[in-house]
């Protein structure tokens, strides 16, 4: 299967770098101010909830979090079969890069997420809630596509086969998504996917819209710099890298 040109151009590794280094910092600056306009307006300018009282507030970092963790691991999971379908060494990076910003905010969203059930339902942890157990499933699969890269030497062996996992693992974002759904679950259900009929009030959503931009750009910028990084490492030996290290210093 030949690749598209215009991703053929996009996957030259100085040609990515280049555009990282310049849009990176935009997207940091950007995501750095949504995020605070977005806590202050969750935190100080929404009203309490009518049956949660302040206890709600938390949903301004936890749904943020718990949307760029699936993102995320998608992008993960794209830039792995592409890397496997056309050999491309820079998605196998791109999603080397995302693996542990989405495990960061997995974690996040697995905190927030208790710290909110213990006030709503009276305990930190249900495993018979399937949105639970299955956002549990995706912090592992991060965390074995992480461990399973890192224990072998050979990178393009390591490549193949934590993309492979990667991929496989593809199947718990629906479970995620339509757990609430699909079983019985003490997991609050769609709040702001339906935007025609949002569960919530405006004053309420605008913060917690501004927060999920944010934290995309956030993310964004972070794993861009960790491309980047990556990218380095993985063409230290080529000429662009020398040239690029010798300004640097």
């Amino acid at each position: 299967m030949r690749l598209p040109n215009w991703l053929h151009k996009l996957a030259s590794p100085p040609h990515f770098y280049r555009i990282a280094a310049r849009i990176e910092p935009w997207m940091l600056g950007a995501g750095l101010a949504a995020i605070a306009v977005g806590t202050f307006g969750g935190l100080l300018l929404a009203p309490p909830d009518y049956q949660q009282g302040d206890a709600y507030r938390i949903i301004y970092f936890h749904v943020p979090a718990a949307y760029l963790a699936m993102q995320l691991y998608a992008l993960m999971a794209i830039g792995s079969a592409i890397g496997l379908v056309w050999r491309m060494k820079l998605a196998y990076a791109i999603a080397a890069a995302a693996a542990p910003v989405g495990l960061a905010f997995t974690g996040l969203a697995l905190a927030t997420g208790m710290l909110w059930g213990k006030p709503m339902w009276g305990a930190y942890w249900s495993w018979g809630d399937a949105r639970l157990t299955s956002v549990l499933v995706m912090f592992f699969l991060y965390l074995g596509y992480m461990l399973l890269h890192a224990s072998l030497e050979e990178r393009s062996t390591a490549d193949r086969a934590a993309g492979i996992l990667a991929v496989v693992g593809v199947v718990n974002l629906p479970i995620i998504k339509f757990s609430v759904e699909w079983w019985s679950s003490l997991h609050q259900g769609p709040t702001i996917s339906r935007l025609a009929a949002p569960a919530i009030t405006w004053d309420m959503l605008w913060p917690l819209l501004v927060m999920i931009v944010g934290a995309v750009l956030f993310s964004l910028a972070v794993m861009l710099t960790r491309a980047r990084a990556e990218v380095l490492l993985r063409e230290r030996g080529a000429r662009w890298v020398r040239d690029v290290v010798a300004v640097g210093a």
